[in-house]
């Protein structure tokens, strides 16, 4: 099993696990791979450390402890995200670290609502009116739409959700 970074066109960088660097190879050439944060199968490989640094076990030598990394402020997650990498974060680190956090929210999301699809703005006012009972959704619906339901007082919050949020990811 080899894990892979990988990359797509929008510099979405995340990783693949495959049985050998050939098995990948033919996914990408059969279009099989695609990126989790936005769907594009535009995937190329990046640099990747294969290699464990496992010396210290042949020469009878102790693992050392790393030190602690330094405690990230609960403020906002652009700040947090930032801050957490050691140091002062590249662009692309932190690019990633913010990448990491809104797949995660969008997963969080995703597993804590029901998908009503195109029957949002329908279901929205059937909650909204006690006809239906009281739950979180989400779905899709027209930008007309969304503000009828505003102006009715139905609170909503437009958001896209990347294709990898629902579902597991392999």
């Amino acid at each position: 099993m080899v894990v892979l970074n990988l990359a797509c066109e929008a510099d979405h960088v995340f990783e693949g696990w495959f049985g050998s660097s050939a098995d990948c190879s033919e996914q990408q050439s059969r279009g099989l791979l695609s990126c989790p944060v936005c769907g594009s199968s535009r995937v190329e490989r990046r640099p990747s450390a294969p290699r464990l640094n496992v010396s210290h076990l042949r020469a009878g030598k102790a693992l050392t402890t790393p030190p602690p990394a330094p405690a990230c402020p609960p403020e906002d997650a652009a700040t947090a995200a930032a801050a957490c990498v050691a140091g002062r974060p590249t662009e692309a680190e932190a690019r990633e670290a913010l990448q990491s956090l809104w797949m995660a929210a969008s997963r969080e999301l995703a597993r804590h609502s029901e998908d009503v699809g195109e029957r949002f703005a329908e279901e929205a006012r059937r909650i909204h009116y006690g006809e239906a009972e009281e739950r979180a959704i989400r779905g899709r619906t027209q930008p007309e739409e969304a503000r009828a339901l505003r102006e009715e007082g139905i609170e909503l919050l437009p958001l896209l959700l990347p294709p990898g949020a629902e579902g597991e990811l392999h």
